[in-house]
């Protein structure tokens, strides 16, 4: 199980004032680094090398690579690991906790998928959409929605461990409580993948990206876990990795709804307590339930 530990500077000690009743007292807490990360891609044109910025995006530092990867996929800039020939640190922009440009290079002969970009060049940590310039240019067109889905059962119990199984893994949430996770799961239970980030997209970004890089992609086979709510940017990109589950520890949003109806995929909300609810049920996919009319 690859659990995507992020670097030891995604997590600073400060000093507080805690207050409990009428006394206030010193001690040292955790927050959650939240730092820029600037992503350009460098390809052949013309018989000239050009380099373009494509977004500015504020996460929690570590598994940049993947980040950068899985961002450039999920917006349909690039179509799948053939595309990446290298994906280095730019020395250009460093800050105190280290270098802040990532570069991927694509393979010769590739033109990124530039169109895909109508937005602006920054995004905070809680909106994967931001900037964009209409509903049609967030709508990203999945390589794999017409790929034939392969029927499978999914048990209860199964479900119902996965909240536990993710908190087992997330050392940051732990250290700070102020981090998104993404997990990935197979259909019996097992995580495979789990990574982290200040930002909920970076998390997904990053697990899409790990698998990209892995040569996994499609993930039909997959139960994807988000830590909060699920919201339409991340059924997007679930969708784009061909993800058919997806499993929320808080609510959709009706977007989400709309476009996991969409894409026919399964979509479960409030995951705690041996309870969840069933947003939309795939043709393809059976939860194992009593169920009354």
């Amino acid at each position: 199980m690859k659990a995507g530990i992020l670097e030891h500077n995604s997590v600073q000690k400060i000093e507080i004032v805690k207050v409990k009743d009428s006394l206030g007292f010193p001690c040292t807490d955790d927050i959650s680094v939240e730092e820029p990360l600037e992503i350009r891609v460098s390809y052949d044109a013309e018989l000239q090398k050009i380099t373009r910025n494509i977004s500015v995006t504020m996460r929690t530092p570590g598994n940049d690579a993947e980040l950068a990867v899985g961002f450039l996929f999920t917006e349909g800039i690039i179509a799948g690991r053939e595309n990446v020939k290298d994906v280095y640190h730019s020395p250009a922009v460093c800050s105190r906790t280290g270098e802040n440009t990532v570069v991927v290079e694509l393979a010769g002969g590739y033109t990124p998928k530039l169109m895909n970009t109508d937005r602006n060049f920054y995004t905070t940590s809680s909106c994967g959409v931001c900037g964009k310039g209409s509903i049609e240019s967030i709508r990203t067109v999945s390589t794999f929605r017409d790929l034939e889905k392969k029927p499978q059962r999914i048990a209860l119990e199964t479900l119902y461990q996965l909240p536990e199984k993710l908190r087992t893994f997330q050392n940051n949430f732990s250290a700070t409580g102020g981090i998104h996770a993404s997990g990935l799961f197979d259909v019996n239970g097992n995580l495979l993948a789990l990574r982290e980030d200040v930002g909920r997209h970076n998390a997904l970004d990053k697990l899409i990206g790990n698998a990209l890089m892995a040569g996994q992609l499609p993930l039909t086979d997959r139960i994807l876990l988000l830590s909060g709510r699920a919201s339409f940017e991340l059924i997007q990109k679930a969708a784009m990795a061909g993800i058919p589950v997806v499993v929320a520890i808080g609510a959709p949003s009706s977007l989400a709804v709309d476009l996991a109806k969409e894409f026919d995929m399964t979509l479960l909300g409030f995951l705690r307590d041996n309870r969840f609810n069933i947003y939309h049920e795939s043709s393809h996919i059976k939860i194992e339930m009593d169920r009354k009319d």
